[in-house]
């Protein structure tokens, strides 16, 4: 599952505090809890989203993790599955050897944990998404520091196993009959420490990167749609493979067009005078100009379809319609010669209005029916 940085979910930077972490939660839980947004789906997720950064950020054995390693480092449901706590302990190095002095050798479980998969969201127009096309993305990403190697430690030092908990990560501390065991406070969970950081990386053995990536959109492809492309998320961990990129497709509102699966539908303004009379009119296509003619006595709503018009579909060679829909405008900033010609039009019609008003008469023999006049 695709996963946006947890700093940028809270709001907060890299060095905020625990005060800082919980607060800005709070304002998020506030703003996206189920019980306010009810039936929203996208407030659903993202309280989900906040819950789960908050989880980790507050916890300073986790947070440590997701520093140095990002969403692998914190994500169990990659490299080592369901391990607990020494499947976590499996991305900080060999922690039983540091504790007994020894390797565990081919025996012992992989510290090798796949990278997280990432999420870009792409807009584009609506000719480019029923014509297809190419477009170039920058994405941020974190890359190995290329100065220390991954290990954190500046240039001719090495990482030392923390003193305090002896590489386990946790510390027990006894209070009358209770041990409790909890994050070790000097290395906070990670089991070592870096007497010396790598200036590049500051310690975390990672340094962030923008990457620009090529990316082809296919003929038809819909608004919500995701673009699969392999190996372009987060790096794995100790060698592991990356995830992937998932490109998500949102097209922008159009002037003119709405879309309707593969259909397209408009709105046509036509005059009075075009629609009691008839005529020909021309209305726009993804392709250019089309023309079509009007029937006499076209009432407003009425629909003509221009089939193979629309967009093509993205799994087959098929093509929509084009719906354009009718609308009759009333003329506006009239002269007073044309008021006279209406008004004239008006007086000679009265004596068979409802043959030439057949959906007013319909009407009003439904209130009278209503009302039983």
């Amino acid at each position: 599952m695709s996963k946006r940085d947890y700093y940028e979910v809270l709001g907060v930077n890299r060095d905020a505090g625990d005060d800082e972490i919980k607060k800005a939660y709070r304002k998020l839980a506030m703003k996206f809890h189920p019980d306010r947004n009810p039936d929203n789906k996208d407030a659903e997720e993202k309280f989900k989203e906040a819950k789960e950064a908050y989880e980790i950020l507050s916890d300073a054995q986790k947070k440590a993790a997701y520093d140095r390693y990002g969403h692998a480092g914190v994500d169990q449901s990659v490299g080592g599955g369901g391990q607990g706590f020494d499947g976590f302990a499996d991305a900080f190095g060999d922690i039983f050897g540091d504790l007994f002095g020894g390797s565990r050798g081919g025996g012992g479980r992989s510290n090798v944990y796949r990278g997280a998969d990432l999420r870009y969201n792409l807009e584009i127009s609506l000719e480019e998404a029923a014509r297809g096309a190419e477009k170039t993305i920058r994405i941020p990403t974190v890359e190995e520091c290329g100065t220390c190697h991954g290990s954190g430690a500046k240039p001719g030092t090495q990482p030392k196993t923390c003193p305090t908990c002896g590489g386990a990560g946790q510390v027990r501390i006894q209070q009358g009959f209770f041990s409790i065991q909890q994050t070790c406070p000097k290395c906070h969970g990670t089991g070592r420490i870096i007497p010396d950081p790598c200036n590049d990386c500051g310690g975390a053995g990672r340094v962030k990167k923008q990457k620009t990536l090529e990316v082809k959109i296919p003929a038809g492809i819909d608004e919500g749609m995701r673009l699969r492309h392999a190996g372009h998320g987060e790096p794995g961990v100790n060698g592991g493979p990356p995830g992937d990129l998932y490109v998500e497709i949102h097209i922008r509102q159009h002037a003119v067009f709405q879309r309707d699966h593969d259909d397209l539908h408009c709105e046509m303004p036509i005059s009075f005078a075009t629609a009691a009379l008839g005529g020909e009119i021309e209305i726009p296509t993804l392709e250019g100009m089309a023309r079509i003619k009007i029937p006499a006595e076209t009432q407003s709503g009425k629909v003509f379809r221009l089939r193979g018009k629309g967009i093509k579909n993205v799994r087959s060679h098929s093509h929509g319609d084009l719906m354009c829909h009718v609308v009759v405008e009333t003329p506006v900033n009239l002269t007073e010669r044309q008021k006279e010609l209406l008004r004239e039009f008006e007086e000679v019609s009265k004596d068979d209005a409802d043959r030439h008003n057949p959906k007013a008469k319909s009407w009003m023999d439904k209130v009278r029916d209503f009302f039983g006049t």
